[in-house]
C-alpha cells in the first residue's frame, strides 16, 4: 500500500515511466535523463495531486522553520492540521527526491528533513490531543497536584535522527504521574490518568498514522513498548523501571540504546524528561562490561535472517535486501550497537545514536580500526542512500532492489554510477565488507568457538553442564582436575543459568586442550580457576573469555607468569577486556591521549547530568587500573624493560594527579580562581620516575598565592584531592599518599606556601631542612603546577648562591622515611614540563639547584650520609647467608646512598651532576668527570641494573627479593668497590 492510494493509478503510472531512455544494464552509458526525479511515480503523483500547493514549501533543504512555514500556508488555505500534515509530507518527499537525486544532497539532510518532519508532526498532533481531551476529561494531574506529562519516545531511526523517506516511526509513550484528572468545566468525567494517556495516544495516531485521502503522515509501530502488543499503548514511568528491572530483555537494550524524547516539543526544551534517562541509562548500559549480548544478538540476528529467507521463498526478489539480506544496513547497525553497549557502561563517550557518529567514537576509542571504521561508515551512506531511492520509486516502506530494468538504470544512474553493472559491482562490494565485519565481530555458533583441540561443544547438548564438567576431568592435569572437580557441587556453579554452566565448561575444555598443545602451563589453569571462582556470579566474565579465545590465551600467559597479576586481576576483573585490543603490545602510554579520554568521559557524563563525585571516583579508578594492567601485559610479554615500566608508571601517577587536582578543583566550594596557584612536588620513587606496581606516592604540596583565605582554602583542597586518590569504592583506590617529606614532617601543614617551602630547604631562619631531607631533593621533581607570574630577583623562592651547612653535625634523630631512598635511574634528560607550568616549576628547580649545589663539608656529609645508611641498614637486617639485593652491602641501597653523595658534595663544581637523570645515568656521568676510577661507574651502573631486574621479578610473583649470595656476586662486588672508593669501607664489612 502507498502512503497516497487515490493519487494515481499503476497502469497510468508505468506509462509515464516509458520516457526514460531503454538501457542494457552492463552495455549502455547512464545519462543525466535517467536521474531526472520526474521519474520517480510517486514524485509524477505528487506534482498531478499538489500542482497548486508546491510552491508553499519555501525554497532548498526542508528543515523544521520551512515546513512549520509551509505548514501554516496549507491550513490558511482551509485544510486541517491532519490533512495539512499530510500535505506538508507529501512536497518534503518530493523536494527531496529532486536535491537527493538530481543534486546530490547529502544523506544527512534527507534524513534530517524527515525527522524534523516526524518533530513537527509528532508535536502538532500533541497539542490537538492535549487540547480536545482538557475539554472532555479536565488536565491530567499527579497526586502532589501537578500536570502529568505524556513524553513521546522514538526509537530506532527516529530516536537517532536517520529516518528514511518511506519510514515508519517506532513510538512509546511513557507518562511521568499516575493520578486522575480535574474533570471538564461541569466537574464530571474524571478518568485516571492511565485512561487519559490511552485516549492521547489514540488521538495522535488518528492525527498522524491514520490513512486518509491525502495518505498517512507517518506508519506508527508500537510494538517496541514494554509487553510489545499485549501491553498498554501507554505506561507510567514507573511501570517502565519495574518493567526494566523485571522482565526487560536483551534486545530491548538495543532498541532503547536510539531512545529520544520526541514530542511534546516543550517537554523536550524545559528538559522534563529527565528522569526517564535514570531508568533508561541502567538498562542499556551496564556497570561492566557486557559480554552476555553476543548471543542475544546473534539469536536476534538469526530471526531476522530467518524471517528475510521465509519472505523470500515465494518471492526470490526478496532476497536481495539491502537492509535486511546479509552485508545489508542491518548488519552495520548491529556492529556498532554492539560494541556500544558491550562497553557504553564503562566509556560514556560511546554512547550516542547516529550510527556514522557513533562509528567516528569507536575508532576514536581504538574499538575499530580506522580503515574499517571508514570501510562501514562509507557502506552505511552508500547503502542508505540506495535504500532512499527504492522508496523514492513509488513511497513504499520497502528495501527490496527493484526487478524491472528501467528502475535499476534510473536507480543506478542517481547514486552516480556510469553503467547498471558498476552500480551492481559497487553493492556487492559494500556488502562484502560489511558482511565479513560482521561476520568477525559475531563470528562462530551461537555459545562461541572453543578455538582448541578436544573441544567440540556437543557435551551440553545431551548431558547437563556439570555432567559435562566431570565428564571432561579425565582429560585435564591432575591438580586442574582437582580443582574442575570440586566445582560440580560447588554452590556458585550450581547457581548458574544453564547456559553460564555451559560457557564454563567450554572455557574449562579449551584450557584443557590448550594444556595439552603445551600452548600455557599448569599454573595458569590453576591461578585462573581461582580467579574465576569468585566472579562466577558475574556471567559476562565467562562470556567474555568464551567470545574471545585470545582474551582467553592472553589471561592464562599472564596468569602463569606471576603471582602478583592474578591478585591484581582479582581485585579489579573488568580490566581484562584490555587483553582484546590490538594495540596492546605495540603502544606505550600516552599521557596526553589518556587525559583527553578522561576529559572526553566526563564531558559525557556531564551531558547527561551523570558527573556526580561517585561517578568520577569510580571513573578515575576504572582508568588507571586498565592502563596499570596494559603496562603489566607488556611487562610480562617481554615487551617493556624494568626502566620502560616505570616511566609509563610514573607518567601515568603524574596525569592522575593532574586530572585529579583539575577536578577537584573546580568542585571546591570555596575557591576563589579559576586555576590553583599550586604545585605537587614528587619525591621518592615518584620523583625519580621509578614507580612500581603498588607504588605509593611521596608528594609535598605547595601554594603561592596572596589571597588573605589561601591557606584555608588550600588545606581544603589537598584534603579533598588526597580523599579522591586514597578512599576505597566499589573499583578500588588510586594510591596511598605519603605527605611526611613536607617541611617539619607529620607534624608540619599539609600544604605550605612557596616561600615558606623555599626558606625550609635553603635553610634561611631557625627551622629547616636535616641534611636526609637534602637527600631526598636530589631526586625530587615538579609534577605539577599552574601558569604563575615569572618571580623577581627579591622573591624569597629564588636562590642567591647561599650556603648550607651541616645542621651541628646531628643527624636525625629517626630513619628518614622509606619514600626517601634515592632515585634509581635510567639514561635521560632533566623534567620535561609543558609550557603553562615553566614559572612554578622553575622557581622550584632554582631551589632544588640551590640545595644540591651548596657548598659542604664533604668529609662531614660522608659521615652523616654513612651513619644513615647504617640505620636503615639496621632496619631491613638480612639473615644468613642470603643476599637481599637491595639491603645487603653491595646491594641497590649503597648505589642509591654514593649517588647521593656525589651529587650533594660534586654537583656545585660538576654541573652534569645537577639534574634528576637517575642512578645509572649519574653513574656515568661521574665516570666521565673523573670522579670514579675508569670503567667503575659503568660496572656499578650495570649491577644496578641486574638487581633491579631481580627485585622487579620477585616482586612480581610475590617472591622474596633475598637471593643465594653467589648468584649476584659479581654485581654485590661492583658495587661494593664503588662505596670503598667513594665513602670508605662500611662499618660491619
Amino acid at each position: 500500500m502507498t502512503a497516497s492510494p487515490n493519487i494515481g493509478s499503476p497502469a497510468l503510472d508505468s506509462a509515464l515511466s516509458t520516457h526514460v531512455p531503454p538501457v542494457a544494464p552492463c552495455l549502455d552509458a547512464l545519462t543525466l535523463a535517467h536521474r531526472e526525479a520526474a521519474y520517480s511515480r510517486f514524485v509524477q503523483r505528487v506534482r498531478r495531486r499538489y500542482a497548486s500547493e508546491l510552491d508553499c514549501l519555501p525554497p532548498g533543504a526542508p528543515v523544521h522553520a520551512s515546513m512549520q512555514a509551509c505548514l501554516a500556508q496549507l491550513l490558511n488555505r482551509g485544510l486541517a492540521m491532519p490533512a495539512a500534515l499530510r500535505v506538508l509530507r507529501q512536497l518534503v518527499l518530493e523536494r527531496l527526491v529532486v536535491l537527493d537525486c538530481e543534486q546530490g544532497a547529502p544523506l544527512q539532510a534527507v534524513t534530517r528533513a524527515v525527522t524534523e518532519l516526524a518533530e513537527l508532526a509528532l508535536d502538532a498532533a500533541c497539542t490537538l490531543a492535549f487540547a480536545e481531551l482538557d475539554d472532555l476529561y479536565g488536565a491530567p494531574f499527579s497526586e502532589a497536584g501537578q500536570r502529568a506529562q505524556l513524553w513521546v519516545i522514538g526509537m530506532g531511526k527516529l530516536g537517532a535522527r536517520e529516518l528514511n523517506v518511506s519510514s515508519d516511526i517506532d513510538l512509546i509513550y511513557v507518562y511521568d504521574q499516575d493520578g486522575e484528572t480535574a474533570g471538564n468545566a461541569q466537574g464530571r468525567n474524571r478518568i485516571s490518568n492511565h485512561e487519559y494517556f490511552g485516549k492521547a495516544v489514540k488521538h495522535i495516531y488518528n492525527t498522524v498514522g491514520e490513512t486518509t485521502e491525502h495518505g498517512n503522515v507517518f506508519r506508527v509501530d508500537l510494538a517496541l513498548r514494554p509487553n510489545g502488543n499485549s501491553g498498554p499503548s501507554a505506561v507510567s514511568l514507573g511501570a517502565l523501571e519495574e518493567y526494566f528491572l523485571v522482565q526487560g530483555r536483551e534486545w530491548e537494550r538495543f532498541a532503547w540504546l536510539k531512545s529520544r524524547l520526541i514530542a511534546p516539543a516543550a517537554c523536550v526544551r524545559d528538559k522534563s524528561a529527565n528522569g526517564l534517562r535514570g531508568a533508561v541509562l541502567p538498562f542499556v548500559f551496564r556497570k561492566y562490561l557486557d559480554y552476555n549480548v553476543f548471543d542475544s544478538l546473534r539469536s536476534l540476528h538469526r530471526q531476522i535472517r530467518e524471517h528475510a529467507s521465509k519472505r523470500a521463498a515465494g518471492n526470490p526478489g526478496r532476497a536481495n535486501d539491502v537492509k535486511l539480506s546479509r552485508g545489508g544496513i542491518r548488519e552495520i547497525e548491529f556492529t556498532v550497537q554492539l560494541l556500544q553497549v558491550v562497553r557504553g557502561g564503562q566509556f560514556p563517550e560511546l554512547r550516542t545514536r547516529p550510527t556514522l557518529d557513533a562509528l567516528q567514537r569507536l575508532c576514536k576509542a581504538n574499538l575499530m580500526p580506522p580503515a574499517t571504521a571508514e570501510a562501514l561508515a562509507t557502506a552505511y551512506d552508500f547503502l542508505r542512500r540506495v535504500e532512499h531511492r527504492i522508496q523514492y520509486l513509488d513511497d513504499q516502506q520497502t528495501h527490496v532492489m527493484p526487478t524491472r530494468d528501467d528502475d535499476l538504470a534510473w536507480l543506478a544512474a542517481t547514486m552516480g554510477c556510469a553503467t547498471v553493472c558498476e552500480f551492481l559491482r559497487t553493492l556487492d562490494a559494500h556488502r562484502e565488507t560489511v558482511a565479513q565485519e560482521f561476520d568477525i565481530l559475531l563470528g562462530g555458533t551461537p555459545g562461541g568457538g572453543c578455538n582448541g583441540a578436544g573441544c567440540n561443544g556437543k557435551n551440553g547438548a545431551a548431558r547437563s553442564a556439570v555432567d559435562s564438567l566431570q565428564s571432561v576431568l579425565p582429560q585435564l592435569p591432575v591438580a586442574f582436575a582437582a580443582k574442575v572437580a570440586q566445582w560440580c557441587e560447588h554452590p556458585r556453579v550450581l547457581a548458574l543459568r544453564e547456559d553460564a554452566r555451559l560457557r564454563l565448561v567450554r572455557l574449562v575444555e579449551r584450557t584443557g586442550a590448550w594444556l595439552e598443545e603445551g600452548r600455557v602451563n599448569e599454573q595458569a589453569a590453576l591461578r585462573l580457576a581461582d580467579w574465576i571462582e569468585p566472579l562466577l556470579r558475574r556471567e559476562s566474565y565467562l562470556a567474555l573469555l568464551q567470545e574471545r579465545p585470545s582474551v582467553h590465551e592472553r589471561l592464562l600467559r599472564l596468569l602463569g607468569a606471576a603471582k602478583w597479576p592474578a591478585r591484581y586481576l582479582l581485585k579489579h576483573p573488568g580490566v581484562i577486556d584490555e587483553l582484546a585490543s590490538q594495540q596492546l603490545l605495540t603502544d606505550r602510554f600516552d599521557a596526553l591521549q589518556f587525559e583527553a579520554e578522561l576529559e572526553n568521559r566526563r564531558d559525557a557524563l556531564r551531558s547527561t547530568d551523570e558527573d556526580d563525585e561517585e561517578t568520577l571516583l569510580n571513573l578515575l579508578r576504572r582508568a588507571h587500573h586498565a592502563e596499570v594492567f596494559r603496562t603489566l601485559a607488556r611487562d610480562l610479554e617481554g615487551v617493556l624493560t624494568v626502566e620502560q615500566v616505570a616511566d609509563d608508571l610514573s607518567a601515568l601517577a603524574d596525569t592522575m594527579l593532574r586530572v585529579t587536582a583539575r577536578w577537584c578543583w573546580g568542585r571546591l566550594k570555596n575557591r576563589h580562581r579559576e586555576e590553583p596557584a599550586f604545585a605537587i612536588i614528587g619525591y621518592g620513587k615518584l620523583g625519580g620516575k621509578e614507580l612500581g606496581y603498588g607504588s605509593d606516592l611521596d608528594i609535598v604540596f605547595v601554594y603561592e598565592d596572596e589571597d588573605e583565605n589561601a591557606g584555608e582554602i588550600y588545606a581544603a583542597f589537598v584534603r579533598k584531592m588526597i580523599n579522591w586518590m586514597t578512599v576505597k569504592t566499589g573499583e578500588g583506590d588510586l594510591f596511598e599518599i605519603d605527605t611526611a617529606l613536607r617541611p617539619n614532617g607529620n607534624s608540619g601543614m599539609l600544604v605550605t606556601s612557596f616561600t615558606a617551602y623555599a626558606n625550609y630547604q635553603q635553610q634561611r631562619g631557625s627551622n629547616t631542612a636535616w641534611t636526609w631531607e637534602h637527600q631526598a631533593m636530589t631526586r625530587a621533581r615538579c609534577v605539577m603546577a599552574p601558569t604563575l607570574p615569572a618571580a623577581d630577583s627579591s622573591d624569597p623562592g629564588l636562590p642567591a648562591a647561599p650556603r648550607l651547612a651541616a645542621k651541628g653535625g646531628e643527624t636525625q634523630g629517626s630513619l628518614p622515611p622509606e619514600g626517601a631512598d634515592p632515585a634509581l635511574g635510567r639514561p635521560g634528560g632533566g623534567v620535561a614540563l609543558p609550557t603553562s607550568q615553566a614559572s612554578l616549576s622553575a622557581r622550584f628547580d632554582a631551589v632544588r639547584e640551590s640545595v644540591i649545589t651548596a657548598e659542604r663539608d664533604s668529609a662531614a656529609l660522608a659521615a652523616e650520609i654513612v651513619a644513615m645508611r647504617e640505620k636503615v641498614r639496621a632496619a631491613h637486617p638480612v639473615r644468613g647467608a642470603m643476599f637481599d639485593v637491595k639491603h645487603s652491602h653491595g646491594g641497590m641501597v649503597d648505589v642509591e646512598f654514593v649517588v647521593q653523595y656525589l651529587v650533594l658534595s660534586q654537583s656545585r663544581a660538576h654541573p652534569e651532576l645537577r639534574l634528576n637523570t637517575g642512578n645509572i645515568n649519574l653513574l656515568q656521568r661521574a665516570e666521565a668527570a673523573g670522579l670514579l676510577r675508569p670503567g667503575m661507574g659503568q660496572a656499578a651502573s650495570d649491577a644496578y641494573r641486574v638487581l633491579r631486574q631481580i627485585q622487579h621479578r620477585a616482586r612480581l610473583d610475590e617472591a622474596t627479593t633475598q637471593v643465594d649470595a653467589a648468584l649476584v656476586a659479581s654485581e654485590a662486588a661492583a658495587v661494593q668497590a664503588l662505596w670503598q672508593h667513594v665513602l670508605g669501607t662500611p662499618p660491619g664489612a
